[in-house]
C-alpha cells in the first residue's frame, strides 16, 4: 500500500510584505502545504504580531521568513529552541546578524538563500565558472528592484560579487543598482574582454518563483540535521570560488 505523504504545516514570517503574501499565496494552491499560521510587525487581518510566534511555531513543521535581518535572527533563536527547521529569504544581513544565524543552525537546520530561485541560484555556479575561466575579462554586476526594496545592492547582487570574487582570488567586481517601479528582480552580470563579451541575465517575472523556490527549501530542509545550508547543497552544485 502506498504511503501518503504528509503536508508540511508551514508559518510564514514578514506576512504582510510582498514576499510573505507570495508564499501565502503559493502554500494556498498547493496541496503539499498547509498554512500554520502567518506573523508580521505590520498589523492586518489575520497576521498575529511577533510575539506570537512561539506560540503558532509549536503546530507548524517549519518557519519560512522574509522579514527584516533582526527579525529573522530572533525567529531563528526560538526554531533553534524549539528544534524546527527555519528557511529565511531575508537581506541585509549584517556579519554579526549572520553568526547569529549559523550559531541557531548548531540546533536546528537552517536554511539561508537571498535569492529562492533555483535558476539564480545555479547562475552563481555559472557566474563563478565564467570569472574563473575569464580571467582577462573585465566583471561587472548590475540589479535593478522596485522602488520600494530597501537594501542596496541586492543580496543577490552581492553574492554574484562575491562568487566571481572567490573564484578570481581578488576583490568584489563593481555593482551598480537601480530602484524603479515595480521590478521584481533583474540581475546581470558582465564579462568584457577584447573584441568579445559575454553577459549572463536573470529576469523574475513574478515573485511567485521566489515563493515557490522557498517552499522547495522548506521541504527539503524539514528533517535536516541542524546545519546552515543554501541552495547549493539542494542542488548539488559546488559553492562558487570552492
Amino acid at each position: 500500500m502506498e504511503t501518503m505523504k504528509k503536508t508540511l504545516r508551514v508559518l510564514v514570517c514578514g506576512a504582510a510584505g510582498r514576499m510573505g503574501r507570495a508564499v501565502a499565496a503559493e502554500i494556498a494552491s498547493s496541496p503539499a502545504f498547509e498554512l500554520a499560521g502567518r506573523v508580521g510587525s505590520a498589523p492586518a487581518a489575520g497576521i498575529e504580531p511577533p510575539s506570537a510566534f512561539a506560540g503558532l511555531l509549536a503546530s507548524a513543521d517549519v518557519a519560512v521568513d522574509f522579514s527584516v535581518p533582526a527579525a529573522a535572527c530572533a525567529y531563528a533563536a526560538a526554531c533553534a529552541r524549539a528544534r524546527k527547521p527555519f528557511v529565511t529569504g531575508t537581506t541585509g544581513f549584517s556579519g554579526g546578524q549572520l553568526a547569529a544565524l549559523k550559531a541557531a543552525a548548531r540546533r536546528t537546520a537552517v536554511f539561508f538563500s537571498p535569492n529562492m530561485s533555483p535558476a539564480v541560484n545555479l547562475c552563481f555556479s555559472l557566474a563563478a565558472l565564467a570569472a574563473e575561466r575569464l580571467q582577462g575579462f573585465d566583471a561587472h554586476v548590475h540589479e535593478a528592484h522596485h522602488s520600494a526594496k530597501k537594501d542596496v545592492p541586492s543580496g543577490t547582487a552581492l553574492r554574484f560579487g562575491s562568487a566571481i570574487a572567490s573564484a578570481r582570488g581578488g576583490k568584489v567586481p563593481p555593482i551598480t543598482s537601480a530602484r524603479a517601479g515595480d521590478i521584481v528582480g533583474d540581475h546581470a552580470v558582465l564579462f568584457a574582454g577584447p573584441h568579445e563579451r559575454v553577459e549572463l541575465k536573470h529576469m523574475a517575472h513574478s515573485r511567485a518563483v521566489f515563493a515557490a523556490g522557498a517552499l522547495k527549501a522548506a521541504a527539503w530542509t524539514a528533517g535536516r540535521r541542524p546545519g546552515f545550508y543554501d541552495y547549493f547543497d539542494l542542488l548539488g552544485v559546488g559553492k562558487p570560488g570552492k
